[in-house]
């Protein structure tokens, strides 16, 4: 049943691409459960764009107000200027180990789940650090603080570290505050996933079938419209509540995923 399998992975991967918690580790494990196989691993990576798209809408005012004020504003063109260079660092390792990480990495659920695990350590350490932000607003990020935590980004190249844990993770380390270092990774978002979209659309689009595109089509209407639901309600979680109920999360999940394996090996 692929269509109602894409419908549930395209809900995961809404749900927790924003988060914490490796949307790709998530859709991995949750696909060998139901069994789902994807021509060339497209499934996972082309769906993201409906999460993106969640993005765009939530925030298009504000994006709109950046498009128009980029001409005449110094705080706008450095902002743009940081997400793009925030961006570099993983779309160069993305276009050079893009084989690798599709043939191997993605293919490997027992690192995932080992990922998971130590990624829910690590994030629930940080989030316990008695850290003193001084970076509050994403548009007041400086260049070199932007291209820092683009370079955290590149650690999500290992299926279950997840992209939004790296950069989050790397953004309080380097002096921000959790409400902006979740904001600052939908920013990055739209230019590193449409950039992996539109890459292995291009590396595969002669592989999918009109079934494929069926498929993939559902996924990704689903993911769209579970990630409005996640974007608009984050923000004011981490503010609330932080990052150790992903960090536990992920370790519950990355724990339990270990010992199917093995039970099943």
């Amino acid at each position: 049943m692929p269509y109602l399998d894409a419908v549930i992975l395209g809900i995961l991967e809404g749900l927790t691409e924003f988060i914490p918690v490796s949307s790709t580790g998530h859709l991995i494990l949750a696909s060998e459960l139901l069994g789902f196989r994807s021509t060339g691993n497209t499934f996972p990576i082309l769906i993201q764009l409906g999460a993106v798209l969640a993005v765009l809408s939530v925030y298009f005012g504000r994006l709109w107000h950046l498009a128009v004020t980029l001409p005449s504003s110094p705080r706008s063109r450095r902002f743009v200027g940081g997400i793009l260079l925030a961006f570099l660092p993983a779309a160069l390792i993305g276009a050079l180990a893009h084989d690798f990480i599709k043939t191997v990495l993605l293919e490997s659920p027992m690192t995932i789940c080992i990922a998971l695990v130590i990624g829910g350590i690590l994030l629930l350490v940080i989030d316990r650090l008695p850290l003193v932000p001084r970076y509050r607003d994403v548009e007041d990020y400086p260049l070199s603080l932007c291209l820092k935590i683009g370079l955290f980004q590149c650690l999500a190249m290992i299926p279950g570290t997840s992209r939004s844990g790296a950069t989050i993770a790397g953004s309080l380390l380097l002096g921000t505050d959790k409400r902006s270092a979740a904001e600052f990774s939908f920013f990055l978002a739209m230019p590193t996933m449409a950039g992996a979209f539109a890459f292995d659309l291009l590396k595969n689009y002669q592989l999918l079938s009109t079934d494929d595109l069926a498929v993939i089509a559902i996924g990704f209407v689903a993911a769209f419209l579970s990630a409005l639901v996640v974007v608009r309600s984050l923000l004011t979680f981490v503010s609330r509540y932080g990052f150790a109920p992903f960090a536990w999360w992920r370790i519950v999940v990355g724990a339990i995923g270990i010992g199917l394996l093995l039970a099943y090996r």
